[in-house]
């Protein structure tokens, strides 16, 4: 098997993958979900109407591993079979990941890529940095499930919603001037020593409900009874248009809301839940996306670390020294350290990089 995989990597360094599907409660129901229509593509499987498709994972991460695919290209058949994960095949040719990765991070990925199509409010969440992830997976193992860190990073695809860090002062004070409930639920004398005043302005008006408060109604109907759909109005509204993206730090609490992205991160699922959820409740990565139009050729230089590419339309060729593959919407590639990758197309092809900035490799 070893022997086997080596001399695929050596004759055709671009190496396609099939990818794991996550179908949460808040996921696109079947043809809708943009996650649906690459896993269908990626894996040859057919749609379910009635399910609900939420994330398509790319890596390594045991939760949702990725393999490798063997063509029986003697026999000429065109349909590969799962073989080995990538982090199993990884383990066996660290070399691919490059020197400075390696030394860093072991025989593993560092990143994580994922495609969501969210239909509905996830979660309000904050992922633990370095060193409370350590502690929380020393403490609680079940339900933190490794201690690694989870900054991420999400570039929309379609129009994209979501809520990410705590609004201004200046829009605090407004929040507890326009909503009488928020007063209510944190009390008068807290109220305004935020407001730097001992009463309220008695006078009522009419006015239309703000985009912030049609969002914390809609949210109301996902989740009848949910204390955590009041936290909206202490977070800012984000809404991003296909190609703009939103970065998250470790410890910053966010929810995604609706629409379709892709999202790179730190390999870890460790999530401290706030509300929004069914779920259990406990109060350095780079992604790009290219789209080529017709004729276009362009050339990504070697690089020292590793990358994965998803193409989510379109199609074209990936060329390097020794290898040449077609690609079209759905297929998922490993590309390893240092290997100069040219691209071409014919039509209009949509592609998605995720890699180790290369930030990590100028100050080493």
């Amino acid at each position: 098997m070893d022997a086997e995989f080596n001399h695929h990597y050596h004759r055709r360094p671009l190496l396609r993958l099939r990818c794991s599907v996550q179908n949460y409660d808040w996921g696109k129901p079947g043809t809708d979900s943009q996650v649906a229509r690459l896993f269908s593509l990626n894996s040859g499987s057919k749609i379910e109407l009635d399910k609900l498709y939420a994330e398509l994972w790319m890596g390594t991460h045991e939760s949702g591993p990725s393999f490798l695919l063997e063509s029986d290209v003697e026999n000429g058949a065109s349909i590969g079979s799962q073989c080995i994960t990538l982090k199993e095949w990884i383990a066996k040719n660290p070399n691919v990941l490059g020197d400075k990765v390696f030394d860093k991070w072991g025989s593993d990925l560092p990143f994580l890529f994922k495609v969501l199509s969210v239909a509905k409010a996830l979660s309000i969440q904050a992922h633990p940095d370095k060193e409370l992830a350590k502690m929380l997976h020393k403490l609680q193992p079940d339900v933190y499930k490794d201690d690694n860190h989870k900054p991420e990073m999400a570039l929309a695809i379609t129009e994209f919603e979501a809520l990410c860090g705590f609004i201004s002062l200046e829009e605090l004070k407004g929040v507890l001037q326009n909503i009488p409930e928020i007063v209510e639920l944190v009390g008068c004398t807290d109220a305004n020593q935020v407001l730097h005043m001992n009463e309220r302005d008695g006078e009522e008006k009419v006015r239309k409900l703000t985009d912030k408060e049609r969002l914390v109604l809609q949210l109301e109907k996902q989740y009848p009874a949910d204390i955590g759909i009041i936290s909206a109005f202490f977070f800012n509204y984000v809404k991003l248009n296909p190609g703009e993206a939103l970065y998250l730090g470790a410890n910053e609490p966010h929810a995604y809301l609706y629409g379709d992205c892709i999202e790179c991160m730190a390999t870890s699922d460790n999530v401290v839940r706030a509300g929004l959820t069914p779920k259990h409740r406990d109060i350095q990565t780079l992604c790009s996306m290219l789209t080529y139009k017709q004729g276009a050729s362009t050339v990504f230089p070697a690089v020292p670390g590793p990358s994965i590419f998803v193409i989510t339309a379109g199609e074209g060729r990936m060329h390097t020294e020794s290898s040449k593959e077609v690609v079209t919407e759905g297929d998922v590639l490993f590309a390893p350290a240092n290997i100069e990758i040219s691209i071409t197309t014919v039509s209009e092809l949509h592609l998605y990089r995720a890699g180790v900035n290369s930030r990590f490799f100028q100050i080493l």
